[in-house]
């Protein structure tokens, strides 16, 4: 009987990439780093195992989205206590904490599990252009999305 054959995450390299924000679709942005994070674009690719790569994301500032998005879409999050519950725009939260919005976009698209939570600890976002991870040699991905937020 023939055994599927898993990756030995020991011996897994795990790379680092830097991928710019800046004129970058919000959703199209997160749903590449999500297929990087998974190790959904590696051979070695196994659903219930960590296999994917760590990703810095610069310039989350300039991230846009297209349409009226920018004042109509709402950020909740809740305190737990009564009355507790806080809505913000899409513009006031950029303005605020422009990492929450990319962070909250790549959330959504990961497992919502203990791998899942695993994942999301190697997402290292950053609203300007500098990064603390110069040690680890992050080499920079270019990403197929369309830049711009034209309709």
């Amino acid at each position: 009987m023939n055994k599927t054959p898993l990756p030995n995450l020991n011996t897994l390299e795990k790379k680092w990439y830097v991928i710019d924000a800046a004129d970058q679709r919000l959703g199209r942005l997160a749903s590449e780093i999500a297929m990087i994070l998974r190790g959904k674009n590696k051979p070695t690719y196994t659903p219930h195992l960590d296999t994917g790569d760590f990703v810095i994301v610069i310039n989350a500032q300039k991230v846009v989205v297209t349409g009226k998005k920018s004042e109509q879409k709402l950020y909740r999050r809740d305190s737990g206590r009564p009355g507790g519950m806080k809505v913000e725009t899409f513009n006031k939260l950029q303005a605020r904490l422009p990492e929450r919005i990319i962070e909250h976009a790549v959330k959504g698209m990961l497992p919502k599990n203990t791998l899942g939570r695993q994942l999301f600890t190697k997402l290292k976002v950053y609203a300007g252009g500098s990064h603390p991870h110069q040690a680890q040699s992050p080499s920079n991905l270019v990403l197929n999305t369309i830049p711009g937020g034209e309709n």
